[in-house]
């Protein structure tokens, strides 16, 4: 991973996880619970979401590896003893963050779109930049890099936001899942939490990462590069 390549990724990975953390915190605050608003979490300012691990040094270390960068922040407190249907308002809690991620995505991409209408170049630019591994051409315009951006937002929010609706505990899908299942299912499946970091761990060993990655690649790269 080129050094522009790693610093646009770091920002834009900093921007979506503060998104979906004051994503989460706003839900909550809707549905009746302040804690995180009262903690000052639903904030678009980075730096209280930061987690030293998931926010710097595990990107950091998937950039070393030359893997696509994302990683997490400090998840938003949620009391559910102030939410008036605690199921069903932590489902849309949970959702929160995921949707938060892909409208932003989304966004970008009517972004891209927008910038090649006025600006046909920025097609060629992207990719010669992302596959041909250019690097930037003489005679660069700011147009330009604000597409490389753009598509980096695109990319890192939509892997952000499928990674976390995965349905094992801590991640958002699960939150998402449990608000389906019976009081009772429900409780069953909280108790693989205790285990819940180790079996994320170890689905990334088996490969996990690549089978969610790729597939969100080719969809990016098809609609925005072609």
């Amino acid at each position: 991973m080129g050094i522009v390549t790693f610093i646009i990724s770091i920002f834009v990975l900093l921007f979506a996880i503060t998104v979906h953390e004051a994503a989460h915190g706003w839900a909550a605050h809707k549905m009746g619970d302040p804690t995180a608003f009262s903690l000052g979490r639903v904030t678009l300012n980075p730096i209280p979401h930061i987690d030293p691990i998931g926010t710097i040094i595990f990107p950091v270390i998937l950039a070393i590896m030359g893997a696509p960068v994302f990683g997490w922040a400090k998840p938003v407190p949620v009391n559910p003893l102030n939410l008036r249907n605690p199921r069903r308002d932590n489902l849309w809690i949970s959702a929160a963050g995921p949707a938060s991620n892909l409208t932003a995505a989304a966004l970008a991409m009517i972004g891209i779109l927008f910038l090649k209408l006025i600006r046909p170049e920025v097609s060629y630019f992207l990719r010669n930049f992302l596959l041909a591994r250019g690097g930037f051409p003489r005679g660069f315009y700011p147009l330009e890099g604000l597409a490389l951006i753009l598509f980096f937002m695109v990319l890192i929010n939509c892997y952000l936001a499928v990674f976390n609706l995965i349905p094992i505990p801590p991640l958002d899908g699960s939150g998402v899942l449990m608000g389906f299942l019976s009081e009772e299912a429900a409780a069953k499946y909280d108790r693989l939490r205790p285990f819940g970091f180790l079996i994320i761990l170890g689905l990334i060993w088996l490969g996990l990462l690549h089978v969610i990655i790729r597939p969100i690649q080719f969809i990016i790269f098809r609609l925005i590069l072609f």
